[in-house]
């Protein structure tokens, strides 16, 4: 039987939650050695994730387990696929959050800054090494853990973490780049969420976090969110 018949929503929850852990690491080393710099490469507000490695990962299991122990195929789908995953994200999270958390306009071979031809060889490697050798480790401590109520757990803090990223960069690219401030409110309710988006959405925490948001200026150029913050 095929491995993408046997994959339950345990197994997802699992391998989403690992896989965005290890994509952040990775992420960050790669920063550090390719520019110098120790900065966030967080996906999300609260947890130290990079969900889009999460969700790649997920989709790869599911489609590239049956070629385990192809190497080359593995190699050639798994680049494939990693970048159509990779383009996809980066089309929804703009449509969501209306600005772009990557841009790979200034590499070589790239389509549209979405996608580039050194990260599609990135992911043909991750697949390889995910599907031979990382995954079947995985797989073995995974399925020791009878916990059910650690996977919903999981779950929902995923979700409302993600709903409190997106509330946040809205809030953010509103204050920055729109230039929206929030009128005085009678409303209690109303000031209790004018202190929260203040206090826990501020320029300073959002720009940490989130370094590398752009957006497109009226002039069709593309700018650093950062680099719009008054002094």
């Amino acid at each position: 039987m095929k491995k993408n018949i046997k994959m339950n929503m345990h197994q997802i929850i699992w391998y989403l939650l690992i896989f965005s852990i290890i994509g952040l690491i990775i992420e960050t080393v790669y920063c550090f050695v390719t520019t110098g710099v120790l900065e966030s490469r967080k996906g999300l507000i609260l947890g130290p994730v990079c969900p889009i490695y999460g969700v790649g990962a997920v989709v790869a299991i599911v489609f590239l387990s049956r070629f385990k122990g192809q190497k080359l195929k593995l190699f050639i789908y798994g680049g494939i696929l990693g970048s159509c995953v990779e383009y996809i994200i980066s089309f929804a999270m703009e449509c969501i959050y209306s600005t772009r958390f990557w841009d790979y306009s200034y590499m070589q071979y790239h389509l549209n800054g979405r996608i580039s031809l050194v990260y599609t060889l990135f992911w043909a490697v991750l697949a390889v090494l995910m599907i031979e050798f990382v995954e079947p480790i995985l797989d073995k401590l995974i399925n020791k853990i009878k916990i059910k109520w650690i996977d919903i757990a999981i779950l929902t803090i995923f979700v409302i973490d993600a709903l409190l990223t997106i509330w946040g960069i809205n809030v953010y690219m509103q204050r920055v780049v729109e230039k929206k401030s929030y009128k005085k409110s009678s409303n209690k309710a109303i000031e209790t969420i004018y202190w929260v988006e203040d206090n826990c959405f501020s320029n300073e925490i959002m720009s940490k976090i989130f370094p590398n948001l752009r957006t497109i200026n009226s002039n069709g150029d593309e700018i650093w969110v950062r680099d719009l913050i008054e002094k």
